[in-house]
């Protein structure tokens, strides 16, 4: 599974937004400059975070855009829910309302064999964003890679 680069650049915002501190607003034309990312888009991406609750905004000639809450309590998996909507790792598997999850090609007489992989997939990438917070990411000292499990 791709994530688009809603959730790469969404994410790469949310680390410049958090190693800044969090409590004095940055403009995003600072953030494309230094990060090198597109401005008009890191303004689709913001409105969409803002939107979720993610960061907060202040105008005037000091104004820019900030964490809405520490970035130990913000975690990936609401960053990228907001910005990729449910996560599903194949096109026919979607998630209801209740949370459980269906398979477009299953019906009442037939079982989708593939379901309960998908399933798994789905619940591991779940997990690992639910465990990553924003803080995990702006580290001082870089980190040695996790090997894949």
């Amino acid at each position: 599974m791709m994530f688009s680069t809603k959730a790469e650049y969404g994410v790469r915002l949310m680390v410049a937004l958090a190693r800044h501190g969090g409590d004095t607003p940055v403009s995003l034309s600072e953030i494309a400059e230094t990060d090198g990312m597109p401005l008009a888009y890191l303004e689709h991406l913001v409105a969409r975070l803002r939107k979720a609750g993610l960061v907060d905004s202040r105008r005037g000639a000091r104004g820019g855009y900030l964490l809405s809450r520490p970035a130990g309590k913000i975690t990936m998996a609401e960053v990228v829910q907001a910005l990729e909507g449910s996560i599903a790792p194949i096109e026919c598997i979607t998630e209801g309302t209740d949370g459980a999850l269906t398979c477009a090609r299953e019906t009442d007489e037939q079982v989708c064999a593939t379901k309960l992989l998908w399933t798994r997939v789905r619940g591991s990438i779940v997990r690992t964003l639910e465990d990553t917070t924003l803080s995990d990411l702006v580290q001082d000292k870089p980190r040695k890679a996790v090997a894949a499990v």
